[in-house]
């Protein structure tokens, strides 16, 4: 029998913050694949290896981790006042599934530096040297990042000495400003804390009643006290992920936090939704060593912070996550802000199982209701291989 050929696409293999991911131009790709949909779908699913029941990515790009198994598309932007159209994929490891409900925080980073070396901004923005300043619309939710790239003899600076905990080695700077960073997409209504408060109450069946926090800021999360489940903040990777019963506890609280936040109409519906909402719980500062054996005291963060992505214990955090927890550390009465010490503040240094990061936000009430007008953090990305991704061509049949 015939066999398709391989086709090849191009595309770039790049690092921003703690994540990895396939990036491609729009106009790079089939044209079966420029429009959402299946074919979409099918090729980039085949591009990262999914889905596969060894959970290893050995047939594709992807590193079989939520942080590894991503897919990026980026154009000229069509909106106003913006560089480049940002969509992002997040790729399931087991299943044939992409979930194209948010934002990856970390990946913001790199969009900035594909988009200046892929010929996607206007020449006449990027200085010579100095800071090029990329405005960048999130598709995925409808939102404007702003990204600060270090520019060194006309090229995108990408070592530096920035270290980010949970990134082996040091890079440039690249500060993210995430602007309004309220998320309004399907469900939420445009209000950073949905149900109207500040501190909700779960019943979640077999866990109880849970204090939790429901926001919409960056990427809509949970967020519970540590001690409400067992837990003290300072968990490494291992002791959720290799807790089958942890983990199908916190799927259960996701799928009844994503009811209340009317990001769901029944609870069955999470399960095609993995992606969002995240589910984070916090604690009091403790001392604690991280993933890599550095040592964080308690004196050098304001609290702790852990988060899952895609079921499963991220091994640092988020972007978007952390986008969330620095909306919720800057309005008072919230579960981050109360672990952090409670009253107003603008920034806080939490720490994560890789070690630590700051971030920052601009809060204030209006009417009742409170507003963030941008939060902002820094992260660094760099080109790890750039060319082209192969797959076979029934990946994309109409291609």
């Amino acid at each position: 029998m015939a066999h398709p050929a391989q086709i090849k696409i191009p595309a770039t293999y790049m690092r921003g913050g703690t994540s990895k991911g396939v990036f491609f131009r729009l106009q790079d790709l089939p044209p079966a694949a420029q429009a959402p949909g299946a074919a979409r779908d099918t090729l980039l699913l085949r591009v990262i290896g999914s889905p596969d029941p060894y959970g290893k990515h050995t047939d594709g790009m992807g590193g079989a981790t939520s942080s590894t198994s991503k897919t990026v598309i980026l154009s000229k932007s069509a909106k106003a006042d913006h560089d480049v159209d940002y969509l992002f994929g997040q790729v399931a490891i087991d299943k044939a599934f992409i979930d194209w409900s948010g934002n990856c925080g970390n990946l913001s980073a790199a969009v900035g530096p594909f988009a200046i070396s892929n010929g996607l901004v206007d020449a006449a923005r990027i200085p010579r040297n100095g800071i090029a300043t990329i405005r960048i619309w999130q598709a995925n939710i409808g939102k404007t990042i702003i990204a600060h790239v270090p520019i060194t003899d006309g090229q995108v600076q990408e070592t530096g000495d920035f270290e980010l905990d949970g990134v082996t080695f040091p890079a440039a700077e690249i500060q993210l400003e995430f602007m309004d960073p309220a998320a309004d997409e399907d469900g939420a209504g445009g209000s950073m804390f949905p149900t109207g408060n500040l501190v909700d109450e779960l019943d979640v069946p077999g866990v109880g009643k849970l204090q939790a926090t429901l926001i919409n800021a960056g990427i809509p999360t949970i967020f519970l006290n540590a001690q409400d489940i067992g837990y003290t903040g300072t968990e490494l990777q291992g002791a959720i992920n290799e807790d089958a019963k942890a983990l199908a506890m916190f799927e259960t609280i996701r799928a009844h936090g994503a009811l209340r936040m009317g990001l769901i109409e029944r609870l069955d519906e999470a399960a095609t939704r993995q992606h969002t909402p995240k589910v984070a719980f916090v604690g009091k500062p403790a001392d604690y060593t991280a993933s890599s054996g550095k040592r964080v005291a308690a004196g050098d963060i304001d609290l702790l912070v852990r988060a899952l992505s895609m079921g499963k214990l991220h091994h640092a955090m988020m972007g978007t996550a952390a986008v969330a927890i620095g909306t919720a550390a800057a309005i008072p009465g919230t579960l981050v802000n109360l672990a952090a010490g409670g009253g107003a503040r603008n920034a806080v240094r939490f720490g994560h199982p890789s070690g630590t990061l700051r971030v920052g936000a601009e809060a204030r009430q209006e009417g009742g209701e409170w507003t963030v007008t941008k939060a902002i953090m820094s992260r660094s990305a760099r080109v790890l291989m750039e060319g082209w991704v192969r797959v076979p061509g029934d990946a994309c049949p109409t291609a």
